[in-house]
Order: structure tokens, then sequence, then C-alpha cells
């Protein structure tokens, strides 16, 4: 029942900033924690961001002051702000959360940053 969608995702140039969206679909719901995680070829999944129900945050050191998570509760919804993008930051994102004990992924935007 509960479905995630991101968007927002897109080719920019480095230095350039885009804003993930990420709507819970299937009304009102509560969720708890929230998060993007991206995976690059090659590479392991990893977490880029995450955000508490009650708002706390948690980063990963390579994106700390120039992504920002925040949520919207009343639009089931959680954005990422990236600032100041680089071609490293290449990535399919993935939107997750967590409701009455099981996890959901969104399928994923693609994010690429050319120099």
């Amino acid at each position: 029942q509960v479905q995630l969608v991101e968007s927002g995702g897109g080719l920019v140039q480095t230095g350039e900033s885009l804003r993930l969206s990420c709507v819970g679909s299937g009304g009102l719901v509560s969720f708890g924690s929230m998060g993007w995680y991206r995976q690059a070829p090659g590479k392991q999944r990893e977490l880029v961001a995450a955000i508490s129900s009650g708002g706390t945050t948690n980063y990963a050191e390579s994106v700390k002051g120039r992504f920002t998570i925040s949520r919207d509760n009343d639009k089931n919804t959680v954005y990422l702000q990236m600032n100041s993008l680089r071609p490293e930051d290449t990535a399919v994102y993935y939107c997750a959360a967590s409701f009455r004990s099981s996890n959901y992924w969104g399928k994923g935007t693609l994010v690429t940053v050319s120099s």
C-alpha cells in the first residue's frame, strides 16, 4: 500500500544545485525515519542523509555542509537540497522510509553532475 516516489533528479554542472523530493503515496501516513541513499556504478549503496520523525538529522561526511535533508509530515514528503554539486555526487538516489516496522524504498532518481 505504501509507495515512495522520488523526483527532481537530472543533469547539472559542477557547482549547481538540485532539490530531490520523495512523497509517500496512499494518503496520510506517519513515517518514522526517512532518508536518502545513493549508489554509484560499482559501489555499495550508501546513506547520504537521514532524518528522524522528530527532526534529528544525520549526514554522510562527504555531503556535510552541502546537502540538507528536511521533511514535511503533513505532505508525507522528504526533501534533499543538494548544493555545490560535484561529479562524485553522480549516482542513483533512493528514498527510504520506515512505517509500521517495515522499510520502504523508492525506485530511484538519477543525478548526474558533469564537470
